[in-house]
């Protein structure tokens, strides 16, 4: 798989990144990427933009360097409910709306009720992508959680940082494989993360192409790939990506 799009990345408005925006477009662009998205973490998050931020992205083209350029969200689970830290005020500036649980900002409870909320998030008509569900942060149980994204046309990432040893998130791997093995069963799409936090990272999938393979995974059902088909899944108009239609 040659990637041609990169949608989960972080420059230093994240408070805990490396690079500016243009250093993000560039090295995209040098990988040979047609799309990027930038996608701040919520204010949720120690150090994270505030969403003012968020109020004044329409002047960042959306078209730079020969690259298509989404300005989204990393958006925070914030309890077994599904709450987002963002309401739709914002989502309605945003182009790309990724939804994770991160320990920082996390109130869990059980295995079931941590799952029901990362399946309300899913339900969330504004959610686009689901990011890293299988980094452990919280214990789930992915068959409903796959199924409900199939249903929901909504995404699960398949986070290569998450898996990175120096991470220590020790049932990241095995999670994921469970991840995959369940889409393919059930026949749901996936997206490989990079988030990336420095420009170098941008398409760093080295620890998510190997569970690829050992998976047997579907081709098919990879979308870094296939710009047009992320496009149409995710209901994004692509002549006009500051939109979004509500599913």
């Amino acid at each position: 798989m040659i990637p041609l799009l990169d949608v989960h990345t972080h420059t230093i408005m994240s408070g805990h990144a490396f690079s500016t925006i243009q250093e993000m477009v560039t090295a995209a662009a040098q990988k040979g990427l047609q799309v990027l998205g930038i996608t701040e973490h919520g204010p949720s998050i120690p150090g994270a933009c505030d969403p003012i931020y968020f109020r004044n992205i329409h002047v960042i083209p959306r078209k730079w360097n020969g690259i298509r350029l989404l300005i989204g969200c990393e958006l925070n689970i914030l309890d077994t409910q599904g709450t987002l830290d963002l309401d739709e005020f914002y989502y309605k500036k945003i182009d790309l709306r990724i939804a994770g649980i991160h320990s920082l900002c996390w109130n869990g409870g059980t295995k079931e009720e941590n799952t029901q909320g990362m399946i309300n998030a899913i339900r969330n008509p504004w959610t686009h992508i689901i990011s890293h569900p299988g980094d452990g942060t919280a214990e789930l149980l992915f068959a409903p959680i796959v199924l409900a994204a199939k249903e929901n046309h909504t995404l699960l990432e398949i986070n290569s940082s998450s898996m990175k040893p120096t991470r220590h998130k020790e049932h990241a791997r095995n999670n994921n494989i469970e991840i995959l093995q369940l889409c393919k069963k059930y026949d749901v799409p996936v997206i490989l993360g990079s988030d990336a936090h420095i420009c170098f990272d941008i398409a760093n999938y080295e620890y998510a192409l190997p569970l690829l393979q050992e998976t047997d995974f579907p081709e098919e059902l990879v979308l870094n790939d296939k710009p047009e088909m992320f496009f149409k899944y995710l209901n994004i108009p692509e002549d006009k990506t500051y939109l979004k239609i509500i599913r």
